[in-house]
């Protein structure tokens, strides 16, 4: 059978998980709207100001469109944050102080944040680290690859000032976190601590479920716009939502007390923010029926990946398993190969500024590091996993994996 028709079969078995997947961004896509439209956004809401970026009224819109959306009190959107990492830092070092005692619900998080919490990294960055402040952390070991609620439960205590809660699995094997377990971990802590703040790494996720963490308990929650609420079209920046008062506190650490979420001119970025969020339901949703096509493709022909095209999804990451190096380079040559920038570079292993291991990366992007355009990447540790996230849209997923068929593994019978 040719990969075309094989591929073409394997969506015809996907019936059913594409209908929901549908559903899922028929519903969001009513939500940005109707956020979109209780908050007047007009054509004077595109213009920027310059210098300080006081009297910014696109701005002042554009963060109230986004606490509609996550429905929460208050929403800071901001350009001026260098990636996903620097936004949750900024929650982070905002809310916490010396002797805060600061639990990682999920184990060990991503690596890039074990160097801001002050776990891994060198000496510098160690000196200027959350624990080196004098923060007090704890993790709390998964429990058969899940949340381990009775430990966490015990954990909590009157001195723990935040938990956070880490929605996509990151670089690990374990299953990421549903609304519905993040409803759960956020219950387990507020009836421990109803003071402590249950804060919650969004990348990946935005718009995957219906709900987001907000409206399960979560205090406060932030991702990347180069992520799935930018739509693919957003050159930089990170948002931040939840309680006014945390979110304020974020917002002092980004520029400064007395500023706040007053001050940062946005260099004509607001147009682009608001399109990419109004599109972002539809990009999400092609970028996950492209994740369940994988798994369903991956698993036809033999290869553990994660999760299984029948699982509820929760972001928009396709783990695939290949136990040694070498497949897991060839994996991402190809995908370098099959994107629509620099698609004639050849990807190699390499030392990432945040990252323990050797990293790599296939991004052929029109938006440096934007994986919600199609992406893989993967650190050169045991098991060998590909992350494989993202795509504009359908039709490009559908291509690569096509060519991943034909180029990479020829002689597999499928």
């Amino acid at each position: 059978m040719e990969a075309k028709d094989f591929i073409k079969q394997t969506e015809k078995s996907l019936a059913e998980e594409f209908e929901y997947i549908d559903e899922v961004r028929d519903f969001n896509q009513k939500k940005v709207l109707d956020a979109f439209i209780r908050n007047k956004v007009a054509p004077e809401h595109f213009y920027t100001v310059s210098g300080y970026g006081h009297d910014d009224l696109g701005r002042e819109v554009l963060d109230k469109v986004f606490a509609d959306v996550f429905q929460t009190e208050k929403a800071l959107v901001r350009i001026h944050f260098a990636s996903g990492t620097h936004t949750l830092c900024c929650c982070l070092f905002g809310n916490l102080r010396p002797n805060d005692k600061l639990i990682s619900a999920v184990g060990s998080p991503y690596d890039t944040m074990r160097e801001v919490i002050g776990t891994e990294g060198d000496e510098q960055t160690r000196e200027d680290s959350l624990i080196s402040h004098g923060i007090l952390y704890e993790e709390i070991p998964l429990k058969n690859n899940s949340v381990d609620l009775e430990a966490l439960h015990n954990a909590v205590d009157e001195n723990t000032k935040m938990v956070l809660i880490q929605r996509s699995k990151g670089y690990s094997t374990r299953k990421s976190l549903t609304i519905k377990e993040i409803g759960e971990i956020c219950k387990t802590v507020k009836n421990k601590n109803p003071n402590c703040i249950c804060f919650v790494d969004n990348c990946y996720g935005e718009f995957c479920e219906k709900l987001e963490p907000t409206e399960v308990g979560a205090d406060l929650i932030a991702g990347s716009l180069i992520k799935n609420p930018g739509g693919g079209i957003v050159e930089a920046g990170g948002y931040i939502a939840g309680k006014a008062k945390y979110v304020d506190k974020a917002a002092n650490r980004l520029t400064a007390p007395g500023i706040g979420c007053e001050g940062g001119a946005m260099f004509n970025q607001h147009r682009l923010i608001f399109q990419g969020l109004f599109i972002a339901p539809s990009v999400v949703s092609d970028a996950v029926k492209g994740a369940v096509l994988a798994a369903k493709i991956f698993d036809e022909i033999g290869f553990d990946s994660s999760p299984k095209y029948f699982e509820k999804r929760t972001d928009i990451i396709q783990n695939i398993i290949f136990g040694s190096p070498e497949p897991l380079i060839e994996f991402c040559k190809t995908i370098q190969s099959l994107s629509p920038v620099n698609g004639y570079v050849t990807p190699i292993p390499e030392n990432i500024p945040g990252y323990e291991d050797k990293v790599i990366m296939a991004g052929g992007t029109f938006i440096e590091g934007s994986t919600i355009e199609l992406s893989a990447d993967g650190p050169l540790r045991e098991p060998y996993v590909a992350y494989m996230q993202g795509g504009l849209n359908y039709a490009h997923v559908k291509i690569a994996l096509t060519e991943i068929l034909n180029k990479v593994w020829k002689n597999t019978k499928y």
